[in-house]
């Protein structure tokens, strides 16, 4: 869902196929561009590895005639980067040179709206402010680029400010592969080009579109427009044979670090021995139940009612319509799963005598069947309910319009709470967040536990929290608004409040509103106490005299502030300082604990934060045992802040660093 999650959240690294088919012949006589054993083109400097790559396509490049080059064009920031530096890491592997698999991060940038109230994002115009672009929106893909080293970034279908992000220079080439230093190619999204003239109008001809798009920066069309215009576009002067040229040894290099070009792939030491049988191994299954019970989120645990214990539930009812359904366990963008557990799977490894009723005919729910679940809650134990959205709600080109539970869910959920023995358990599986108000202030309702979309291993992660296998640690990654939030037309892409108009903001950073579940909130089984200790000169940071030579900025409240790019990478380094977490776990269970640091300012004037993540550690702590988790604090990165032009700057003064209810304060002064 993009509707009401945290816009940065979704610019998440996906893995994009390289969509780059290996070189035709297009003519009788032309070589077939391979560098296998006994090709013709073995000695080719192209096939030569020990060669630079960048040397390399250009050679290729260069030894390809016209036709056959336009052939081949065919919530939080921190959190979203943090996100996305793994997974394009994880994906490509951690050489500098030498890819695995080209990973894509998209879609860039603004990218917010797939089908609200009319609204499309094929030809929407996303009106975004330079403060909002440059410390929400464009954050998560300079640290994709940057810290990632991601090989691609795709642009979106979104409009910027009147120019389509796939034609935008200020984007693509001064941004991606300028200021970021980009490593790699740009890709649109797919048929982004074609509905740059079908849909957006924002070129007259298809040749003048083409050409807009590679002469902005564009190296690679998801699409076959190029393909097809792009010829017209060269002969008519629209482009020049350079700007194709530009992306070919973009494209290109990337396909020599895969190893596209040094011979049979199968003989790769890298992946040459990789098959089917490396997807469902072992460690990658164990991974997955992992990953799903790390995710999960315990958002109500009323007088300690769970965990279970084994052998403790003599009967279970097991009630929703995603509590048996394969399907329910996953979002977009899939592979087949190797094995899948669904929850009712899952609870009956736990509990002998299990019955089950779907509840719902679906995620929408026109249909409940009150009465019999009320019944066999009535007649049971425990009541164990799994409710929640599912693609028909929320996906690809389909936004909420609604944070409620969908239909009749609610008053099913109501109605088995008022029948059931002891309190409810309800389970929620939804990708984005939902106001369950209802279910939060209901004693009925004992527990309440966020799944996301868990996997193939989602049923067997559940059960192991409900039972205490596993003690949860996860955090939530979005505000879970109230349903009065959708009031706010999702067309108005600002971020910072605006009181004259009561317009409340967008993500824990702005708004002030109320929150039926706040960013990064998540229960323990065990009780758990931290304190934040800051060494050094007091509450004075390290170093800041190195800012006396500098100009200092007033601020509309009469402070000071300094700009980032002023006091450059050096300046930036010596004002870097350590602070630490103590952590004790108190008991009863084993188990991780996430701590979140925030940075805190005085007040939220000037288009300022509320607060703003720093950074976050788990760490496993053992029952009446401690730890020291260490953040190192970087005032650039984490006290500066977005100017109304974009620029990033510190502020001098007070800031204030908050896990938790304790804070530190700590004087930013030259």
């Amino acid at each position: 869902m993009r509707a009401f999650s945290y816009h940065a959240a979704v610019m998440v690294a996906l893995t994009l196929a390289t969509l780059l088919a290996l070189l035709r012949v297009c003519a009788a006589g032309n070589p077939p561009f391979s560098c296998g054993q006994g090709a013709p083109t073995q000695g080719y400097a192209f096939c030569n590895p020990a060669l630079p790559t960048a040397q390399r396509a250009a050679d290729l490049v260069a030894r390809l005639s016209l036709a056959e080059k336009v052939s081949q064009l065919g919530e939080d920031p921190t959190t979203a980067s943090k996100y996305a530096v793994a997974f394009v890491r994880g994906l490509q592997g951690s050489s500098p040179t030498v890819l695995q698999t080209s990973a894509c991060c998209k879609h860039a940038s603004a990218y917010d709206l797939e089908a609200w109230n009319g609204a499309i994002r094929y030809n929407f115009n996303a009106r975004v402010t330079a403060q909002d672009m440059a410390d929400t929106f464009n954050p998560p893909f300079k640290s994709c680029v940057e810290d990632g080293r991601a090989s691609c970034v795709m642009c979106a279908y979104t409009i910027i400010n009147g120019v389509p992000a796939c034609a935008s220079n200020d984007l693509l080439s001064r941004t991606f592969k300028g200021d970021w230093g980009l490593n790699g190619y740009v890709s649109s999204d797919c048929d982004a080009v074609a509905l740059m003239h079908d849909a957006q109008f924002y070129r007259p001809s298809p040749e003048d579109t083409v050409a807009v798009a590679l002469k902005a920066g564009l190296d690679l069309n998801c699409g076959n427009y190029t393909q097809v215009h792009g010829m017209a576009a060269v002969q008519q002067g629209r482009m020049t044979e350079q700007d194709v040229d530009r992306a070919l040894r973009n494209l290109f290099a990337v396909r020599m670090r895969l190893g596209h070009f040094d011979g049979d792939p199968r003989g790769s030491a890298l992946y040459g021995g990789l098959g089917a049988k490396d997807v469902c191994s072992p460690a990658h299954k164990n991974l997955a139940l992992q990953a799903a019970t790390s995710g999960i989120v315990l958002l109500k645990n009323d007088a300690g009612i769970l965990p279970l214990r084994r052998g403790a539930v003599a009967s279970a009812a097991v009630i929703g319509h995603n509590a048996n359904d394969p399907g329910a366990l996953n979002g977009n963008y899939f592979g087949p799963p190797c094995e899948t557990t669904t929850p009712l799977q899952g609870l009956q490894g736990y509990v002998q005598n299990v019955r089950f009723l779907a509840g719902c005919d679906s995620a929408a729910c026109g249909f409940a069947a009150t009465g019999q679940a009320v019944g066999l809650a009535a007649s049971s134990d425990y009541v164990f309910m799994f409710m929640g959205l599912s693609q028909a709600q929320e996906q690809e080109g389909l936004d909420r319009t609604s944070l409620l539970l969908p239909g009749k869910q609610q008053s099913l959920i109501t109605a088995v709470a008022n029948a059931a023995k002891r309190p409810v358990i309800l389970v929620l599986l939804t990708g984005g967040p939902v106001d369950v108000t209802f279910a939060k202030l209901n004693p009925k309702i004992g527990a309440i536990l966020w799944a996301g979309y868990p996997g193939q291993a989602g049923g067997l992660a559940i059960a192991r929290v409900l039972f205490g296998d596993h003690n949860p640690s996860g955090r939530l990654p979005v505000t879970w608004y109230p349903e009065e939030f959708t009031k706010v037309p999702m067309t108005d892409m600002r971020m910072r409040a605006d009181p004259a108009t009561g317009y409340p903001g967008r993500s824990y950073r702005f708004y002030q509103g109320n929150a039926v579940y706040k960013f990064g909130y998540g229960l323990s089984y065990s009780k758990f106490s931290r304190q934040l200790v800051v060494s050094g000169n007091g509450n004075k940071a390290p170093n800041t005299n190195l800012l006396a030579g500098l100009a200092a900025t007033r601020t509309a409240d009469g402070g000071a502030s300094y700009v980032v790019e002023e006091i450059g990478a050096d300046g930036c380094e010596q004002l870097k300082f350590p602070a630490v977490v103590e952590v004790q776990n108190h008991g009863p269970l084993d188990g991780k604990h996430s701590v979140l640091m925030f940075l805190r300012w005085p007040n939220a004037t000037g288009g300022r934060p509320v607060s703003q993540l720093m950074g976050f550690r788990t760490q496993h702590i053992k029952a009446g045992e401690k730890a020291s988790l260490r953040f190192d604090v970087s005032p650039c990165e984490h006290f500066s802040r977005a100017r109304e032009d974009g620029q990033k700057v510190i502020d001098g003064g007070s800031h204030f660093l908050r896990v938790g209810k304790d804070e530190h304060e700590i004087s930013f002064e030259s």
